[in-house]
């Protein structure tokens, strides 16, 4: 199987020349990942940050297997049915008041899409074309789809080998502001230039509250995120809030948005949305934004083939009343806690440059990028599942992680840190 893989099927940001080494599933169930040859793993990343409730959940697996027996999919142009319906209900409950308009669709990077279209679509429908730009920070990282990866950093998000088809737009320097701390003025004035100076052709900022994840997972001021949040009414300037990473929990508040008491006009959700179970995300925006887009009978320009999908939308309403009838915040607390505590104890390796951790998200900066297909054996080895990325390795683990495989994962850091980083 192994061989039939690495020579036809491509893994992400992988080579086909020399690919990564891969490691065959054949379970899962709780936290932990069980491999052809018999061991187990712990898993720590939460598949991609997005099986909060760990596997084989009785409660989500009976959603899925209720909802087959009923329609497993059915087109939403002119259909719709009561998952889809449920699902809306529940996640305009859960978010800020002003969200009142959800669009679904099937994964995050297309849920920024379409936040980017509604943007360029209001100021369009209401008598301001110019203001078809996006500003945004360096450092994010918003998926892998054009308009997506035009707001992503430069340097890490691809832009080098498409600029000549990627739109051009703004971006301001991350902030230096670290997460707990005040915003800096140098932070502050920086993007107030960008609104000041080009306001009348930015249709949106675009961001990760909070956390960048992909991008970098640095931590930066909410006080930050509310001076932008003050700018846009200011500068009469949409903003889109990415929480496809940092939503349903994972920073300790249940949206990123909230550490710093902002509202956005329109919000991206995926990943955690559904459990793991199946690709949903979802865009929301206010009756604002809507009803200009759909002035003079306007069409909100998009219609994924899966968007609402029956399957993903009932285990997605399955997945939001597991999270919100546990005790999700307990636990993510005591994740926060532990780590923080077991990952400091690398602070003063020679081969560390930062640790920092926010809810359930723990990170480890080395001086140098890790190889990462050396610093997955080795962990593999200690019984673990941990990808690391250029030069973080980093936990998101599942909500219901125990004490004890949390310190197996941050134990684990230690052997390879101590590895030669030369790869």
């Amino acid at each position: 199987m192994i061989n039939y893989d690495q020579e036809h099927i491509w893994h992400p940001y992988t080579s086909m020349t020399s690919p990564l080494c891969t490691y065959p599933v054949v379970s899962a169930k709780g936290v932990r990942l069980r491999l052809e040859d018999g061991r187990e793993l712990i898993d720590g990343m939460s598949s991609w940050w997005c099986a909060i409730h760990g596997y084989n959940h009785p409660v989500l697996n009976a959603a899925v297997e209720n909802q087959l027996e009923s329609v497993a999919h059915v087109m939403f142009g002119g259909l719709t049915h009561k998952p889809a319906v449920e699902l809306a209900k529940k996640l305009i409950d859960l978010t800020c008041d002003p969200l009142q308009r959800v669009f679904f669709s099937d994964s995050g990077s297309v849920s920024v899409e379409v936040a980017i279209k509604m943007a360029l679509q209001y100021w369009f429908n209401t008598g301001e074309p110019g203001k078809s730009r996006l500003l945004t920070i360096r450092g994010g990282y918003h998926g892998d789809t054009f308009g997506a990866m035009a707001v992503s950093d430069p340097v890490t998000g691809m832009h080098t080998m498409f600029e000549q088809v990627l739109p051009q737009h703004l971006f301001a320097a991350r902030p230096e502001s670290r997460f707990g701390q005040p915003a800096s003025e140098k932070d502050v004035n920086g993007i107030r230039s960008l609104f000041e100076k080009h306001h009348r052709e930015i249709a949106a900022i675009i961001l990760e509250p909070i956390v960048q994840g992909a991008g970098g997972m640095w931590f930066y001021s909410a006080e930050y995120l509310k001076a932008i949040s003050e700018m846009c009414r200011e500068f009469n300037v949409l903003m889109i809030l990415d929480e496809i990473a940092t939503g349903f929990g994972r920073t300790g508040k249940l949206f990123g948005y909230e550490h710093a008491e902002v509202t956005p006009d329109i919000l991206c959700l995926g990943k955690a949305m559904t459990g793991g179970y199946l690709s949903m995300a979802a865009t929301l925006t206010t009756e604002k934004v809507s009803s200009g887009i759909s002035a003079d009978d306007g069409a909100l320009m998009h219609g994924p083939t899966f968007m609402g999908n029956p399957l993903a939308a009932a285990v997605a309403a399955a997945s939001i009343d597991l999270l919100m009838d546990g005790l999700w915040q307990q636990r993510v607390a005591a994740i926060e806690e532990q780590m923080r505590e077991e990952l400091n104890a690398y602070k003063d390796h020679p081969m560390v440059r930062d640790v920092r951790v926010l809810g359930a998200i723990g990170v480890v900066e080395t001086h140098e990028a890790a190889p990462v297909s050396v610093l997955q054996s080795q962990f593999v080895k200690h019984g673990v599942w941990i990808r690391p990325f250029g030069n973080l390795i980093y936990l998101m683990p599942p909500y219901i992680l125990e004490s004890a495989d949390l310190t197996q994962l941050t134990a684990a850091i230690g052997p390879a840190l101590s590895m030669s980083f030369v790869t």
